[in-house]
């Protein structure tokens, strides 16, 4: 099966708002999809996708291909899961009573 990754509109007139999804490569774009597998909100500051990366890393091993923008969506993700892992966790302020 030739799947890809790519975005379905979901948004008003002036108000964009997307779904990462998982279709056949023939189907329109707001057409059926195989799965649903995040959000994007182009209009939202700072952290503006969410992505399941357990299945989206499943889907490309399948072979799915994602579009550019949802190549982009991807590597931004990726680069926010390090540096959340990778920088150390807040300590604990103790406020004397």
């Amino acid at each position: 099966m030739a799947a890809v990754i790519r975005l379905t509109r979901i948004g008003g007139r002036n108000d964009p708002c997307y779904r990462v999804v998982i279709a056949h490569k023939r189907s329109p774009r707001d057409g059926k999809s195989i799965e649903q597998i995040g959000t994007y909100d182009p209009r939202k500051k700072g952290s503006n996708c969410v992505l399941k990366m357990e299945r989206v890393d499943y889907w490309l091993s399948c072979g799915a291909q994602p579009t550019e923008t949802v190549a982009n969506l991807i590597r931004t993700a990726r680069k926010q899961a390090a540096a959340a892992a990778a920088a150390p966790a807040p300590a604990a302020e103790v406020k004397p009573a």
